[in-house]
């Protein structure tokens, strides 16, 4: 073969090589190109799922929120708010001129401008109830959350606690001022008129004795309102026959008949001492408030996986518009004939108590002139 041709074919082999790698790497370079390119997209798509995971684990957590959150950005749009707002606030605001009232909108102005963090309280609604909002300026550029929840019920708390120190303060001071009237009589007396002692040394005990019953139930219903472990197998029957006895005379004083009617019951778990105190107090007052001549009926039976206790009585009775209060502490529908009678307002808040712990019911049926009737339903024990 001539050597020029020789050469010819040894460089036509090469130029062919010099193609082949050449495309080599051009599809080695597309192909790295590509997976770079796919794991880009999965690594976006990663991304993009973490991010809608985030989206609705916030979104769950501001749907489940009892507080509302409204996000308002420095133009006045409602950028973010759950349901909360919307209900807590009676509208669903798109501006902040529509989240109302009106003193929540000065709330957020004064923290866009960059004042502290203002919390504002508002009765508002029907039926009304108690709203507090706090306006928080978050980041540099305006934009102002504000949270708001219900404080109705921490309200009426309040409420009761003022009411609960006052109602107790008062209580207390009337029999300790007539202890000391009767002291200071007693003393001045004993030289300038001895016979007067009897009667105010019985003054002077029966006051004594009340103040004894308030401090008394006042710590009953401490102790109740905190709860405690209710662990007993009780049988109801029987811490009524324990109590009987005073019950029989107690109503022979009173001038009235006593009528106690004891089924079969199953038992109760929960605590005989509290449990007394429930019978004790529901029977009590009965037997207080009616007069000679009536009549107050205890009857116990089962029903259907509950033992009922009812007290009725042939009293006073109980206007129908004083029933909502009658469990409240220190409430009493005639003042003046509790305290004749040695009332302490105390013994219906703890019945309601006693009957809550043992997971029960207490209603009640009443008319005025005409008497009472408690029922007291609790669950028996699971045997």
């Amino acid at each position: 073969m001539e050597p020029v041709v020789v050469v010819c074919l040894v460089l036509a082999v090469a130029a062919a090589i010099a193609i082949a790698v050449r495309e080599r790497r051009s599809a080695d370079r597309s192909g790295h190109a590509v997976e770079l390119l796919r794991r880009s997209a999965e690594g976006l798509q990663e991304q993009l799922q973490s991010l809608d995971e985030d989206r609705s684990t916030m979104g769950n957590v501001l749907s489940s929120m009892e507080e509302g959150v409204v996000l308002v950005e420095p133009t006045g749009r409602v950028r973010l708010s759950n349901p909360a707002a919307e209900r807590l606030l009676g509208t669903r605001h798109l501006t902040m001129s529509g989240v109302l009232p009106m003193a929540f909108q000065d709330a957020a102005r004064k923290a866009a401008a960059g004042g502290a963090a203002d919390a504002v309280e508002v009765e508002t609604g029907s039926p009304s109830r108690w709203v507090r909002a706090t306006a928080i300026a978050v980041g540099d550029d305006g934009s102002v959350l504000l949270v708001v929840r219900d404080v109705t019920e921490a309200k009426r708390l309040e409420a009761v606690r003022r009411d609960f120190v006052a109602n107790a303060s008062h209580e207390l001071k009337t029999p300790a001022a007539s202890i000391q009237a009767a002291g200071e009589t007693i003393r001045s007396a004993a030289q300038d008129d001895p016979s007067v002692i009897p009667r105010f040394a019985e003054q002077l005990e029966r006051e004594a004795f009340r103040l004894s019953r308030i401090v008394s139930d006042l710590l009953d219903l401490s102790r109740l309102e905190t709860g405690e472990e209710i662990d007993e197998e009780v049988r109801l029957d029987e811490v009524v026959k324990e109590e009987r006895d005073r019950f029989e005379e107690s109503a022979r004083e009173g001038g009235l008949t006593l009528s106690i009617d004891l089924g079969p019951v199953p038992s109760i778990r929960g605590s005989a001492r509290d449990l007394s105190l429930l019978v004790r107090n529901l029977v009590d007052n009965a037997i207080r408030y009616t007069k000679p001549g009536g009549r107050a009926d205890v009857t116990l039976s089962a029903e259907g996986g509950e033992v009922v206790l009812s007290v009725a009585d042939t009293g006073v009775g109980i206007p129908t518009r004083e029933l909502p209060r009658i469990f409240e502490r220190f409430y009493r529908v005639d003042r003046a004939r509790s305290r004749e009678t040695g009332g302490t307002g105390l013994g219906l808040s703890i019945v309601k108590h006693v009957v809550e712990n043992h997971g029960g019911t207490v209603s009640v049926r009443s008319e005025l002139g005409r008497g009472t009737c408690f029922e007291v339903r609790l669950p028996a024990a699971v045997t």
